[in-house]
């Protein structure tokens, strides 16, 4: 069975990423599959996986953002950030309201400057800083952009011993929503960490596509995988799209760049990413606009197979 594609799973909790990509190589029969942004074991949701020819747009559906649900305690610090870790410090004593708390929390929307945390998979100086955790180093870790696109609060519970608040953050690839938390405590001046996530959108797909491991096995089982897979030709809809005409296709499955003598929308902007489409729909290429040289546009990556 060759199957190409993409398959939303929802990860339950317990288990790695990896460990998700083990259970379908072993199910579909493939070792050609490729996740587009792991979660933490504790952390369950939207995990998409690419299969066959789709892992040719792993790096594209990486970079995309991803939506979560969190919630933060105020007032227990640890050392991983989230509620697996060792507790490093309590404060009981707040003086928090409704209004300070949204307040900080809606402050993060936009970009700023965040530290990776020290369980985490960044290599620095090519180690992993989870490695050089378990062995009780704390090393300086140079902090990076991430962008908050948006933050909607849910809910906050100030009668609890320690505070809660839940909260939908989208956000940019590369941030860490535990150091998120971690950093809204600060700005309250209290210790804090995650104490749930769960990711609802990841690459454009969402919760409500996924489908959990035990659907999928069963799927299997009875020969119906393939209905669960999502086609290649529908992913990176966020991509403008060129349909060519059929005289173009071969052309473009053969790498070549589309020339001025077929012109692109005039609204295109240089250095971005297009879908190039068949007349039928089906997805031939990612290409980047050049509009220079004598050549409109180059390709990135063909996707498609000549027929």
């Amino acid at each position: 069975m060759s199957i190409d594609g993409i398959i939303v799973v929802s990860k339950p909790a317990g288990i790695t990423s990896h460990d998700v990509i083990l259970k379908l190589r072993k199910w579909l029969k493939t070792k050609k599959i490729g996740h587009t942004g792991t979660l933490d074991p504790q952390v369950v949701g939207v995990l998409p996986l690419c299969i066959g020819r789709g892992t040719k747009l792993v790096e594209y559906l990486q970079e995309m953002p991803k939506t979560y649900i969190a919630e933060v305690t105020f007032g227990i610090a640890t050392d991983t950030e989230d509620q697996t870790g060792e507790i490093t410090a309590e404060e009981r004593d707040h003086q928090l309201d409704d209004r300070k708390v949204e307040k900080a929390i809606l402050s993060f929307i936009g970009k700023y400057q965040q530290t990776p945390p020290m369980y985490s998979a960044v290599k620095i100086a090519g180690k992993k800083l989870y490695e050089l955790a378990r062995e009780g180093k704390v090393i300086d870790r140079p902090a990076r952009t991430v962008e908050i696109y948006a933050i909607e609060i849910i809910a906050i519970d100030l009668e609890r011993e320690f505070p809660v608040a839940r909260f939908k953050v989208r956000c940019s690839k590369g941030t860490y929503i535990r150091t998120l938390c971690v950093d809204i405590g600060k700005r309250l001046q209290l210790p804090a960490h995650m104490s749930s996530l769960i990711r609802i959108e990841s690459a454009g797909y969402k919760i409500e596509q996924a489908h959990t491991l035990e659907e999928i096995e069963q799927a299997v089982y009875d020969h119906q995988v393939e209905k669960l897979i999502l086609p290649i030709d529908q992913a990176l809809s966020c991509f403008p799209e060129l349909v060519v005409p059929d005289y173009m296709v071969a052309k473009i499955l053969n790498g070549r760049p589309i020339l001025p003598r077929f012109p692109l929308p005039e609204d295109l902007r240089k250095g971005e990413r297009i879908r190039i489409l068949s007349p039928e729909g089906k997805l031939l290429a990612i290409h980047t606009v050049l509009k220079e040289k004598g050549i409109w546009s180059k390709p990135d990556k063909i996707l498609s197979k000549h027929e």
